[in-house]
């Protein structure tokens, strides 16, 4: 049974693997996180990944607000 030393109970990363960092915002558009806690995951408790994985969601708004584009140019 020697997988079940590799079995941990940790809070998976929630990386998408669309790693772009939103240059106004300041996280990634994939999973909303900052550079700071992207860079540090690995090293963090379960409680503090607990504490940012529950966070994201209401990050996820910050990046759909358009200022321009289409919409802007047709109704300006």
């Amino acid at each position: 049974m020697k997988d079940d030393i590799w079995k941990r109970d940790e809070i998976q990363s929630p990386c998408v693997k669309l790693c772009v960092v939103h240059p106004e915002e300041r996280i990634c558009v994939g999973c909303y996180r900052s550079i700071d806690e992207i860079s540090t995951w690995s090293r963090l408790t379960h409680e503090a990944r607990a504490a940012i994985m529950a966070e994201l969601p209401a990050r996820a708004p910050r990046l759909q607000k358009r200022r321009g584009g289409r919409a802007a140019r047709l109704n300006g």
